[in-house]
């Protein structure tokens, strides 16, 4: 029989415990002091209760009578409402031009303000095309007023970088202060 795995830590239960000692514990909590495993796993039988390890590196290592079962299940729902509460962080792209208007930027600024209100990290890239390439230095002054508009929201994860024909620039949402 294999042991069962309740949130990546295995447990033993009932006959596949094999140690002389074991300090018991009862399902209400209280101690039941140092026992055989033999006579632990007789009173859990009797409790119509498992016998389960839930501290193998103790010396005596401790085990609890409880229902196993209920346990697991209470173990799973408890894992599943933390998944539920978990936010995955998207990354969002917003492409800006060299030469961008203002109602442009502003329309481009609202929604990256939006993204960083949802708790997403959003790339900003302005591609280079033809002989714009030969005024990069307009390209870090738009990054440059497009960070400045987002600093009360947002920080800068990664400065502007121009890479090939395309500059990169990361930013991330500032932390919420409960």
């Amino acid at each position: 029989m294999e042991v069962p795995v309740i949130s990546k830590q295995e447990l033993q239960i009932n006959e596949e415990i094999r140690d002389k000692e074991l300090r018991v514990v009862a399902a209400d909590g209280t101690q039941l002091g140092i026992m055989s495993s033999a006579d632990a796993l007789h009173l859990a039988e009797e409790k119509d209760l498992d016998l389960v390890k839930i501290a193998p590196k103790a010396t005596p290592p401790v085990c609890k009578i409880m229902d196993y079962g209920k346990y697991r299940f209470e173990q799973s729902k408890r894992e599943k409402e933390a998944r539920k509460n978990q936010h995955t962080v998207e990354v969002k792209e917003i492409k800006l031009s060299l030469n961008i208007d203002t109602h442009d930027f502003n329309t481009k600024l609202k929604n990256a303000q939006k993204f960083f209100a949802h708790g997403d990290k959003v790339k900003v890239s302005i591609r280079f095309r033809g002989r714009e390439m030969g005024h990069s230095e307009y390209g870090y002054e738009t990054m440059k007023r497009f960070s400045d508009a987002c600093a009360d929201v947002a920080n800068i994860e990664r400065a502007p970088k121009l890479e090939g024909r395309q500059m990169l620039m990361f930013l991330a949402p500032k932390p919420q202060k409960q």
